[in-house]
């Protein structure tokens, strides 16, 4: 055989190299920005995350602040405020339930999320960057929240050590209902069915605890469902540490509620996000 009629080498493979693995906090960071400019470029939802709780802090003050308080054996208003605000940090909480559950059934029906998946991201980012950025904002709203309190004459009575306490449950509970409300947000088809999904956390629940008036001026028969749903765990923990006062029982109980929820919010919204990935 002549090198003519030779056979021509096999052309070496080409090996590309491997693009690097997508990097969870980074990805997580990229979507936080995203989450908060959205935030900035479409205001309503935070102000209307701020202003519900404001409104009905002012509401119970200053129109049923001296009933309430005669009915509860103080002397006017400015006694039923102390009772009032720790319900009312609970109420701006659930309140940041409410945007996070819409804004996610919106990016998961709208196809964002659809395009984020083809991209190299980190596909837990995804979820963590809106938990982290609603609960900046619901955090910024309980600042807000306190301030208008201490404006229309609510005083604390707790030691530094107990603010710290009462800023850590406060934290405990926007994380957890953040993914409770992430999970909300992926198993609803329309955010019009978001917004009635997140209304009982934001609304109802605070409702029927002992936000607003003492558990022993109830019905037995919702006394005993408000003395042990999370809510109530919540505000008689806040309450105690806010104005300094014995918390008992209650303590344990908030921690657990708000780890449980925690927990569970956070798988229940992986499985569900996951699901839709391999669909």
């Amino acid at each position: 055989m002549n090198a003519s009629t030779a056979p021509a080498p096999a052309a070496a493979a080409v090996v590309r190299p491997r693009p690097p693995a997508p990097s969870a906090p980074r990805n997580s960071l990229t979507m936080l920005r995203r989450n908060l400019k959205h935030a900035r470029r479409y205001p309503a939802m935070t102000i209307s995350l701020v202003s519900m709780p404001i409104a009905m802090l002012l509401l119970f003050n200053y129109v049923f602040g001296g009933t309430m308080s005669a009915g509860m054996g103080g002397r006017g208003s400015g006694d039923y405020i102390a009772y009032l605000v720790p319900g009312i940090l609970l109420m701006a909480v659930g309140s940041g339930v409410l945007p996070t559950t819409v804004g996610v059934c919106t990016d998961m029906t709208e196809g964002i999320v659809a395009r984020f998946r083809t991209m190299p991201i980190n596909g837990s980012s995804i979820l963590t960057g809106r938990v982290v950025g609603a609960v900046i904002q619901t955090l910024l709203s309980i600042v807000l929240v306190i301030g208008v309190a201490f404006l229309v004459g609510f005083r604390s009575g707790a030691e530094p050590v107990e603010w710290l306490a009462a800023a850590g449950l406060l934290a405990l509970i926007c994380g957890a209902l953040t993914w409770l409300a992430v999970a909300l947000g992926q198993l609803v088809k329309a955010p019009e069915a978001a917004s009635s999904v997140a209304l009982p956390f934001s609304f109802l629940l605070p409702f029927l605890s002992s936000a607003f008036v003492p558990l022993d001026s109830m019905p037995d028969w919702l006394r005993h469902f408000a003395e042990w749903q999370p809510y109530t765990a919540f505000i008689e923990t806040l309450r105690g540490l806010l104005l300094g006062d014995e918390i008992g029982r209650y303590g344990p109980l908030a921690v657990g509620w708000g780890v449980l929820i925690a927990v569970g919010g956070f798988l229940w919204a992986r499985s569900l996000f996951n699901r839709d990935a391999t669909r």
